[in-house]
């Protein structure tokens, strides 16, 4: 690979040296309310981003926050070459802005809080100027995010989330198969919690994904044999909607786990950076799901030991 990578795959590797890890998160799970929980990460990367936060929603948001910050940072040490892997990354974050900004004009006078993208958004500081729910579904269908299917039953996230996943797959084939994981657990949900028929807006948005056999399918068995490989496997041992979060568990741990194997690539390029990235995202969501269990004051995650 080029040398120009080489500071960049450097930096996303000493990045994921500072994650906090699974025994940092079983730490911080065993304790029995959130401010003790968040006393364990003062001098973590989280720290900075955590002072102050009275409750666990601010908490689980100052978290999120930091790993935009890294990609920020670690976008500022990449080629050109990487612009397209860096904003596709970041793109949860700009769909969940989107996602807000929607909300706040049904919620009436809010000030919703915002994630800052920087040099990462893609259409966010034009979709941002949007004052009501109609200026909004025409600025998306004429960004990349295209028609956010506002006038159909499946929810605004959902779709913006295939999209997102699509635009990460087409940039990063590593990750192809964590977006079809990914999307077959969206659609499984829709199918077994939602009770719902996908729109036509999300089958197009995500058939690049997971194709279009999945569409016909009448139950969970027809569903999953229809899906690409990657999503079936997510989906193996589910027999009902209380397993699918153990299919979400199942996908976070094989993204953490590809993740530490992209990192040891040996030539610098994008997929040690991809690498990292996934790790950054993935220990974000252990020490997360550690505070739930601090807060709850059980001294344990059955989340976590999921994919402990």
């Amino acid at each position: 690979m080029k040398a120009d990578w080489v500071a960049a795959s450097v930096r996303a590797r000493s990045m994921a040296q500072r994650r906090v890890g699974v025994g940092g998160s079983q730490r911080i799970a065993a304790q029995h309310s959130l401010r003790e929980g968040l006393a364990l990460l003062e001098h973590t990367t989280y720290g900075e981003r955590l002072v102050g936060c009275a409750d666990r929603a601010a908490a689980e948001r100052g978290i999120r926050s930091t790993v935009l910050w890294q990609l920020r940072v670690l976008a500022g040490w990449i080629p050109g070459t990487g612009t397209r892997l860096m904003r596709a990354a970041a793109g949860g974050y700009e769909r969940d802005n989107i996602v807000s900004l929607a909300h706040s004009f049904d919620a009436g006078p809010t000030s919703p809080e915002f994630f800052d993208l920087g040099a990462l958004a893609t259409a966010w500081p034009r979709l941002r100027e949007a004052q009501s729910t109609a200026e909004l579904d025409e600025a998306l269908r004429t960004s990349r995010w295209g028609d956010a299917g506002s006038d159909d039953a499946t929810p605004r996230r959902d779709i913006l989330t295939v999209v997102w996943l699509g635009r990460l797959a087409a940039v990063a084939g590593a990750a192809r198969p964590w977006a079809e994981a990914a999307s077959g657990v969206l659609a499984a949900r829709m199918l077994l919690v939602d009770q719902s028929v996908p729109s036509g807006r999300f089958r197009d948005a995500v058939h690049p994904l997971l194709g279009r056999a999945w569409e016909g399918a009448a139950n969970l068995n027809e569903l999953r044999s229809a899906l690409p490989r990657a999503a079936r496997d997510a989906l193996r041992d589910v027999d009902g909607p209380k397993d699918l979060w153990r299919s979400e568990a199942r996908l976070r741990a094989t993204v953490e786990a590809d993740g530490f194997r992209l990192l040891r690539g040996a030539m610098p390029g994008p997929t040690i950076v991809l690498g990292g990235i996934a790790v950054l995202a993935m220990d974000a969501w252990r020490v997360r799901a550690a505070l739930s269990a601090a807060v709850s004051g059980t001294g344990t995650s059955e989340v976590l030991d999921a994919v402990a």
